[in-house]
Parts: structure tokens; sequence; C-alpha cells
């Protein structure tokens, strides 16, 4: 354990993407006519400890980035946001991904990734795997990213077999388009993997294509009836729906002037994890981590959008 994760064991470790994503600072522009970006920490699996981390926290990430600066730059920023970066590993022929978002229109932003011939993350293989943690750790996050390719397909899985979904063993659907062939190779790929876990995060989209429909009720049942306890469903401008075997709630949205949508969803993940570790109920946890979404969203970055619980608490009595 570093001492980046501050004192005690790791609470939350997450599985997947990392990246340096590079912000225009000019909005409402073609990705052509901008002239200046700030450079921020990014990737779904890395932003999620970031914001569970802003809450508090003691979180991991399990990744790899490539022998350049923004490798280095990656290690550094985890080590400050206060994630240990001890399972950051270095693939030595590759490079470490860059992400140019272009903010038009600032509540969609078009992304273009820089991830070939294929990501580190990618590329995690067993012997990169802290095998004593994922058996320990109360909660392990893992995305559809992360099957998108080999080794790192074949790894989680064998991380998912391993864990037997023990504490809290969460699934991102995580699912971008330009990571996959197409939608029936993503389905049969990430819709193995949910009867591995015992909580689903997604949206409209992700679940459409995970689950076959993208009524959220519907795919709630489709995903409890997998073994799923909790199934949290992000419906934009309509809430959040979460179910449970028992029962389902729909939260409502968070309204806020949108800076930036990217992020918002990472955010929402590392509150979903302070929630989940806190032993909240579903509604009380989907409510916090809506208002932590809309907070990013209302900001420009992804990792150094991510609120303090002072902020999300102060949103939530407006």
């Amino acid at each position: 354990m570093t001492a980046a994760a501050g004192a005690g064991a790791t609470e939350a470790l997450t599985i997947g993407r990392v990246g340096v994503d590079l912000y225009p600072e000019q909005s409402g522009v073609p990705l052509a006519e901008v002239r200046t970006f700030a450079k921020s920490l990014g990737g779904t699996a890395t932003n999620v400890a970031v914001a569970a981390a802003r809450l508090g926290r003691r979180t991991a990430v399990l990744t790899k980035v490539g022998p350049d600066g923004f490798g280095a730059y990656v290690r550094a920023a985890l080590t400050e946001f206060g994630v240990d970066a001890e399972y950051v590993g270095t693939a030595p022929n590759l490079l470490t991904p860059v992400v140019f978002c272009e903010l038009n229109p600032p509540a969609d932003p078009p992304l273009l990734f820089y991830r070939a011939p294929i990501a580190p993350d990618l590329t995690l293989t067993p012997d990169d795997v802290p095998w004593d943690l994922i058996d320990a750790v109360p909660l392990l996050w893992v995305t559809g990213t992360g099957v998108s390719a080999e080794p790192a397909r074949g790894t989680q899985r064998a991380i998912l077999e391993r864990r037997a979904r023990r504490g809290h063993t969460v699934l991102d659907l995580d699912y971008r388009p330009m990571f996959w062939l197409d939608e029936a190779t993503a389905r049969a790929e990430i819709g193995g993997l949910l009867d591995h876990v015992n909580v689903v995060v997604g949206n409209r989209t992700e679940v459409g294509v995970v689950v076959g429909t993208a009524d959220p009720d519907a795919a709630a049942d489709r995903l409890l009836a997998r073994g799923v306890r909790l199934a949290v469903i992000k419906r934009g401008a309509e809430g959040v729906l979460v179910a449970t075997a028992d029962e389902r709630w729909t939260v409502p949205p968070c309204r806020v002037a949108v800076v930036c949508g990217l992020g918002a969803g990472d955010g929402f993940g590392g509150a979903l994890i302070h929630g989940l570790l806190a032993g909240w109920d579903p509604c009380r946890i989907a409510t916090y981590a809506n208002a932590a979404g809309a907070l990013v969203a209302s900001r420009l970055a992804c990792a150094d959008a991510m609120p303090t619980a002072a902020e999300i608490e102060e949103l939530l009595r407006r």
C-alpha cells in the first residue's frame, strides 16, 4: 500500500481505461478551430477512482500506461488526487493514450481517441493483477471497455471468476462504439460479465446494447434476472432508475448549466462507490450520485472536476 491512498487498506479498486484528456479552451467551435487545450487526467476507471477518493475513500486503479512523459503524468496526477498508483504498470512498446475533446456541442462532446495499435490498459495480463487485493477489497469496479480486446478481456474475466461476486462487484457498462467491431460483439462480451457481478450501472444506450432493450424498467428486469442485486440506469434529463429484486425508485435529475457533459458519469460512479461502501439505501445512493454527476457536468474537465462531499450536499440542499 502506498502513501498516496492514505492510511488503512484499499476500499475500492477500479480496473481499466486511463489516458490524458485534452480539453479545448474555446467552446462551441470545431476541433479544427481550437487554439489551445487544457490537460487533465482521464479514462473511465481512473476518473471513478479519483471521484471516490475526492469523497474520502481509499482507492486504487489497476491499469497500464506507456514509458513516456504522459505515463509519468498519470502516476503523478493519481498520487496528487489521493489514488494509489501502485498498480499502474508500464507497457514497454506502447504510448499512453491521448484523447481530444471537442466542446461542440458542450452537453455531448465528440471525442477523438488516440489508442493505436492498442491501448496499454488493454494489455493487462494475469501477471499484472494483485490477486490478494482482488480477494480482499470491499469494492471492485470493472468496465465494459475492459473486455473489448485481448489480453485484457481474458484477464478481466479471470478476475471476476476469482472474485465470485464477493462484496460489491460493480460493472460499469461503459459502452463506446469506437472500441468494438459491432454491437453484437459488445453484447456478447459485456453481457457475459453479468453473471459475475452484483451491481450494474449504465445509461439507456448502454443497457440497450448489452441486454437488448433501452426501456429502463425492462432493462432492469433483465439485469436482475441475471443475478444482479442492484441495477442503476441513468436516464439523462429524466433522472435515474435504481432497482433491486424487491423495489425500484426513479430519482429526478439535478438541473445545472452544462459546461461539458464528459466525466459526469464518472463523478456519478465515484459517488456510487461512496454510497455502497457507506451502506446507504439505493435511493439515497442514486440521489447523491446524480448530484455528483451534475456538478461535474457544470465544469470543464473530468478528474479535476470531481466534487467534494460538501459541494454535493450543498447542491442537494438547494
